[in-house]
């Protein structure tokens, strides 16, 4: 009797637990009343939020150089340049103050790939 309530409680937890919302990174960040989103450049991003608290360098990711197409009948995919091509990658930290919440932007060369939260601003 009592395994079979474990059992039973056991499977409601792991079904609440599945169920909940995880933390995930979001795609928008608002600065004032301006928004920024995922895929944005470097310059939109600093015209719109001004100059980060902080610039981290986080390394180098190679990534696949982007396809073009010779022509519209054709799907051959052919790259102009090398197949593999190393960017950047650095973390933007935006603090908006105490009472809100840090912004960590992760930016691709210079694309804007994630914005993550952080912790309480100082």
């Amino acid at each position: 009797m009592h395994r079979a309530r474990f059992i039973l409680l056991f499977t409601i937890c792991c079904l609440v637990a599945l169920a909940a919302p995880s933390a995930q990174a979001e795609d928008t960040m608002r600065c004032g009343s301006r928004i920024v989103s995922t895929g944005d450049g470097k310059d939109k991003v600093r015209s719109l939020c001004g100059e980060p608290t902080d610039v981290a360098f986080a390394g180098v990711i190679g990534r696949r150089a982007v396809p073009g197409y010779p022509n519209a009948d054709s799907n051959d995919q052919w790259y102009y340049g090398p197949a593999w091509v190393e960017m950047p990658v650095e973390i933007w930290t935006y603090n908006f103050g105490p009472n809100k919440l840090l912004r960590k932007l992760r930016f691709i060369g210079d694309e804007l790939v994630e914005i993550r939260t952080d912790g309480r601003g100082y």
